[in-house]
């Protein structure tokens, strides 16, 4: 969709590469709380002394534990794909 619209889309799985602290911590400074998605598989196998941890050591530790994507476009950050971001990203606002 960001690719039709015309946007450059550089894509990283997390899984396969990881990101580095810096990026996890700018992740963290501007998206906060939500960066971590509770409703993931991740998030329900860890243990409570796991998600005590602060976020960038989980997003470290276990990637996937990290809501996505996490969007970049002119130095401003969104979360996830609803439709207010779709708006945002895709110019329908």
């Amino acid at each position: 969709m960001l690719e039709k619209a015309g946007k450059d889309v550089t894509f990283v799985d997390v899984r396969e590469t990881a990101l580095t602290p810096d990026q996890i911590a700018i992740f963290a400074q501007n998206l906060g709380d939500a960066l971590i998605n509770k409703r993931s598989t991740t998030w329900r196998e860890l243990s409570e002394n796991e998600r005590n941890q602060p976020a960038e050591a989980l997003i470290a530790r276990f990637p996937t534990v990290m809501k996505r994507p996490v969007i970049e476009e002119k130095g401003a950050l969104t979360l996830g794909w609803d439709a207010k971001t779709q708006a945002k990203h895709l110019g329908n606002t």
